[in-house]
């Protein structure tokens, strides 16, 4: 564990959060389901945090081996040219918490040119967001996926408030 928190990467996608989001569109899914799915994604999110937490994901460790490998004058490993591996560093959507006890907005910008950032603050009764992109990229928009997540979120209220779930 690092002393003021973790250094890697939590990648928030996953199977089970695929299956969740992917039944808000299902229309044979029942709302008892669907907060089944939302369950498990919830725990595969927390494994992975504390996999990154504790020093076991992925992306410290890789970035080590590369740059061990520059440092003793060696061929970069076959892995770092492989375009997956490119791929999976091409972060469409940066997103981080950056916790405040006061309610202000906090902003970065996005990683890459066709890029979203995506900043966070959950307080005790609402959250505070700021989403930016690049005006100089077509493909995005902050202005629309801050619509988009905010109509997700209001989505997930309504799941949440239709479908009590007994409290054994």
């Amino acid at each position: 564990m690092f002393r003021l928190g973790r250094t890697d990467t939590i990648r928030s996608a996953s199977n089970a959060s695929a299956s969740f989001v992917k039944s808000f569109d299902d229309p044979s899914k029942q709302n008892l389901e669907k907060l089944d799915l939302m369950e498990k994604a919830v725990k595969a999110h927390r494994s992975y945090t504390n996999m990154a937490i504790s020093g076991q994901a992925i992306d410290r460790h890789l970035l080590g081996l590369k740059l061990q490998a520059a440092e003793e004058k060696l061929s970069v490993p076959a892995i770092f040219r492989d375009p997956a591996y490119a791929k999976a560093l091409h972060y469409h959507l940066s997103t981080s918490q950056v916790p405040s006890k006061t309610d202000c907005v906090m902003c970065f910008g996005p990683v890459v040119p066709d890029g979203y950032g995506f900043c966070y603050n959950p307080m005790e009764d609402h959250i505070n967001f700021a989403v930016s992109s690049f005006n100089s990229c077509k493909e995005t928009d902050a202005g629309d996926l801050a619509g988009a997540v905010e109509e997700a979120l209001l989505d997930l209220r309504r799941l949440l408030e239709q479908t009590p779930r007994s409290k054994l």
